[in-house]
């Protein structure tokens, strides 16, 4: 036995060396370099604005980093490539691979957008990440977005927002009447029916619309962003809490011709990167937002003040007919509320018994 291995053996080095020695073709070959990609994201933010600036920034820091350089973005801040209300169009027709806003500002293109961003009395941050990432929300979002050539993503989150900024108290609905007050999407069509005048800005140009007095009052986020605006310099009373804005989802929007010519692996860092910077964002606001508010009121003296409950019931019955009459005209709009609706009822009695509940006990 042993000398039948030892022939086995000489055998098989015999034949190992009388193999041709492999060609140069096919000698290990050097890695091909990988293809590398540029992108363009707009946004209609200034440029490394806190919180709603900085989200892009970040996404382009992490899709920069995950991707090893292979996908590198580039951000622009609301003017420098297109004007903060073109993004959308931006994207669609390929100017920019990316953007980052809000969707309630194409409510001129498609009304259905307006779920996906804040509509007053709506669903807060909590509730709607539910509804985008497993409540079935995203997948509308999608459908409302696709004849347009734009994948959405969600992007951020401020949480509920403040009321406004007013240079007079608000004590009932008439003192809303003739009022001019940057406010948009469907918390616009509410002040628009009690007798206000609802005015659509770019952040940047609020503090100067207010103090020059081109508009009565307006809001904008909440204390982090609006200390940072210098808007308590234009305007001494500051309302809360924010009935128009309860939960406002910033957005990535992606071109989609772009997205798919993306590998699989860097379209998932995109998808993953984007999924971050929305918590990222909401827990920023969180901590931001308390000690912007401590020197608003401590150091700048801005005085508080909260809505009168007899002028919240005329918002929240106000809205109520204006979104009936908005739902009815569009078909897409009526699928969305329907579904977001349900979803809402649904989430609001489980919070009943969980987070409002909490709520009332933990004082």
């Amino acid at each position: 036995m042993r000398r039948i291995a030892l022939s086995l053996l000489a055998l098989a080095f015999t034949l190992t060396g009388c193999q041709p020695a492999p060609t140069q073709t096919e000698q290990a070959q050097p890695e091909q370099p990988q293809q590398q990609y540029q992108w363009k994201l707009v946004t209609s933010w200034p440029k490394n604005f806190p919180g709603l600036g900085m989200a892009p920034e970040r996404f382009a820091e992490k899709v920069n980093a995950m991707s090893g350089g292979r996908l590198t973005v580039t951000v622009y801040g609301a003017g420098d490539l297109v004007p903060a209300f073109e993004v959308f169009d931006a994207v669609s027709q390929g100017t920019a691979e990316m953007g980052h806003s809000a969707a309630y500002y194409w409510k001129g293109k498609t009304p259905a957008a307006q779920f996906f961003a804040s509509i007053p009395f709506g669903m807060n941050a909590q509730e709607m990440n539910g509804w985008l990432n497993y409540g079935g929300g995203m997948a509308l979002w999608r459908e409302v977005y696709a004849p347009f050539g734009i994948i959405p993503l969600v992007g951020g989150n401020t949480g509920v927002q403040m009321g406004g900024w007013f240079n007079k108290e608000i004590n009932s609905i008439d003192d809303l009447k003739g009022l001019k007050m940057r406010l948009p999407g469907l918390g616009g069509e509410v002040l628009s029916r009690v007798g206000g005048v609802p005015v659509t800005l770019p952040g940047r140009e609020l503090f100067t619309a207010l103090q020059t007095g081109a508009i009565d009052a307006t809001e904008w986020v909440g204390p982090y962003n609006d200390l940072a605006f210098g808007l308590h310099k234009a305007a001494k009373f500051y309302y809360y809490p924010g009935w128009h804005e309860p939960g406002t989802t910033l957005e990535f929007l992606v071109n989609k011709a772009a997205f798919e010519g993306l590998p699989d692996d860097l379209q998932a860092i995109v998808e993953t990167a984007a999924q971050a910077v929305n918590q990222d964002m909401l827990d920023e606001y969180t901590s931001r937002n308390i000690a912007a508010l401590d020197a608003l009121v401590n150091e700048h003296g801005v005085e508080l003040r909260r809505w009168p409950d007899e002028v919240i019931e005329v918002l929240r019955d106000t809205n109520a007919e204006v979104m009936a009459e908005e739902v009815a005209k569009d078909p897409m709009m009526r699928k969305v509320y329907d579904h977001y609706r349900a979803y809402q009822e649904g989430v609001w009695r489980y919070h009943s018994l969980s987070e409002e509940a909490y709520n009332d006990i933990r004082q």
